[in-house]
């Protein structure tokens, strides 16, 4: 079974309750989720693994560590990308990948249109990344996307989770640890998380 986390720190409570709020603006929406993925990722990273190497100071040569694995932030489409700049913020080396999910509002089933990924995706470690994990379809959509073209150390990262979302990924991928910034309590009648934070996508780009 996989591990879910809920990153419990004062920051990111704060940046959720701006969020939240439904007269936060577009500006102050996108920049506090970007500052949330980052916030995130520097919690969930901590197990990463490094390896040996020299380098020299103006002092003199010394032995130090760096991470031993790329890392891929694959962001689904389009909410996901929303969180993309502030997790390479944290990694500036980490490489992006994209997948396109498409959700059919009678079915709420996902329908892949795009993926393109990074060939380091095969022995790297993955960061699929989605803002709101509600049916679950999209995210384990998307995982399967990921693990068809070779990946095998992936980790789901979001902002808000439901009982709903979590149950259905941990039946489809039960090897991908999910992390979260807040667990609510359910889905409504028409998949959308309850209190949530509405359309992540609209809110992030001005949409409607």
């Amino acid at each position: 079974m996989a591990k879910v986390t809920i990153l419990n720190h004062p920051l990111i409570d704060h940046k959720m309750t701006i969020i939240r709020d439904k007269n936060t603006n577009t500006k102050s929406f996108r920049e506090n989720v970007n500052e949330i993925g980052g916030l995130i990722t520097y919690e969930i990273t901590r197990d990463l693994p490094t390896k040996e190497v020299e380098v020299e100071t103006p002092i003199t040569k010394t032995i130090t560590r760096q991470l031993a694995k790329d890392v891929i932030i694959v962001p689904i489409l389009r909410a996901g990308l929303g969180m993309v700049d502030g997790i390479q913020m944290i990694i500036p080396t980490a490489k992006v990948g994209h997948v396109g999910m498409y959700r059919d509002e009678e079915t709420l089933e996902p329908h892949e249109y795009y993926a393109k990924f990074p060939n380091e995706i095969v022995d790297g470690t993955v960061l699929v990344v989605d803002p709101m994990l509600a049916t679950g379809g999209s995210a384990s959509a998307a995982i399967t996307a990921v693990k068809k073209r070779g990946a095998k150390d992936i980790r789901y990262v979001g902002l808000v989770g439901c009982p709903e979302g979590v149950e259905r990924l941990n039946a489809d991928h039960p090897d991908v640890d999910i992390y979260l910034a807040a667990m609510d309590e359910k889905l409504n009648d028409v998949g959308y998380i309850v209190p949530g934070l509405g359309d992540c996508g609209d809110r992030l780009f001005g949409t409607k």
